[in-house]
């Protein structure tokens, strides 16, 4: 069968295992920005906590993907939860950098200006300073997915959902039947995905990028 149709004869499950793969990226870059901007915003006046958590999250981002996930089975088991949390790791040190980048390139007197109109902390945090820095952090928020997107496959590894399943599956019966077409399918669905969630990045940015500051 050639691959073309084996494309056409499998569609079904095809776009099922897509739109998985599309769930558990967004998801896991979803909580991953919460925390980044969580962190990022906690430790604005400690200087030594936010170099502890960029180097954590760094240091995380080193482990390889085989040994994460399958440290995650013993505590979390098989299936979606360790999928998500180990992706989410992995997520968070790049838009924790960017956030972090962002918000000390504000522009001071603009930060001054906020202050003298009476805007506490927070305000001037939420108001200006995170809108801002929006480019930034969407940047880092962008990079992570298509990172995570290639990782999300190996979470076959621990049956999480995805086209990793796909390439897993043809890997392990390498040889047979559409063995070579679930791998290739699997893979170019992977590639396919993240153009796609990148193209999609460059129009939030122009959409969301506060006037004044689109490049």
């Amino acid at each position: 069968m050639s691959f073309a149709d084996y494309v056409a004869n499998n569609a079904e499950r095809l776009t099922f295992l897509t739109i998985q793969h599309v769930q558990v990226v967004l998801i896991s870059v979803a909580l991953a920005t919460v925390l980044a901007i969580a962190i990022a915003a906690a430790t604005e006046q400690m200087p030594r906590a936010r170099r502890g958590a960029l180097s954590v999250s760094g240091t995380l981002l080193t482990i390889p993907s085989f040994a994460l996930f399958g440290l995650m089975i013993p505590v979390f088991g098989l299936g979606v939860v360790p999928t998500i949390l180990a992706l989410t790791t992995y997520a968070v040190f790049p838009i924790l950098r960017n956030t972090v980048t962002g918000l000390e390139g504000v522009d001071a007197s603009v930060v001054d200006a906020a202050r003298g109109m009476g805007m506490g902390t927070w305000r001037r945090l939420m108001v200006v300073r995170l809108p801002l820095a929006w480019p930034v952090i969407l940047n880092g928020i962008r990079v992570a997915t298509i990172m995570v997107v290639a990782i999300a496959a190996i979470g076959a590894a621990v049956r999480g959902p995805g086209l990793g399943e796909l390439i897993f599956r043809g890997l392990a019966r390498i040889g047979g039947a559409n063995a070579l077409n679930e791998v290739l399918s699997g893979v170019l669905g992977v590639i396919a995905l993240a153009l796609a969630l990148d193209i999609a990045f460059l129009i939030i940015a122009k959409l969301t990028t506060p006037r004044g500051l689109n490049v």
